[in-house]
């Protein structure tokens, strides 16, 4: 008479729990986008919700932006999911409210001045948003294509 393996059945049981964790964080994290149709509405309401709105949503609302910037950039993370980018925020500050988190990114900028917007996206989520007078975008999108002519042509193309 064959005896079973000793243990043999526990350790499939926790590999199995534990894949069951893993698939269920895995899950947890990724954060569905709505439909275009769906993110287009909220531009048009003007609900510019944090994580739920693509860069495509917007040009097909406002149209193509009058500045668009990108440059790899740190980002203090907010309890609500934004992300401040490092440069909106005083040299030497932290934004109020910010318990301690970063994290970093090609960050996209695009600057709307009719519509008075300043808005960044990372991984094609918006993930901050400022409302600013269309001279202080104006600023930025002068400041943006100042920078730009002084890049090298490694900065203009992504690394493999």
């Amino acid at each position: 008479m064959e005896q079973p393996e000793r243990g043999g059945g526990r350790v499939r049981g926790v590999l199995s729990v534990v894949g069951s964790v893993l698939l269920l964080l895995v899950l947890a994290g990724c954060q569905s986008m709505p439909p275009l149709g769906e993110q287009e509405r909220l531009v048009e309401s003007k609900q510019l919700t944090i994580q739920q709105i693509s860069p495509k949503a917007f040009v097909n609302v406002w149209g193509k932006p009058i500045y668009h910037h990108s440059e790899f950039t740190q980002f203090f993370v907010m309890p609500d999911k934004s992300m401040i980018p490092r440069s909106r925020v005083p040299i030497g500050e932290a934004p109020e409210g910010w318990e301690a988190s970063f994290e970093s990114g090609e960050g996209v900028f695009l600057g709307y001045p009719e519509q008075g917007w300043l808005l960044v996206f990372v991984d094609d989520r918006l993930v901050y948003r400022e409302e600013l007078k269309a001279d202080k975008v104006h600023a930025l999108g002068k400041t943006w294509q100042f920078e730009d002519r002084f890049k090298t042509s490694l900065e203009g193309v992504p690394l493999r």
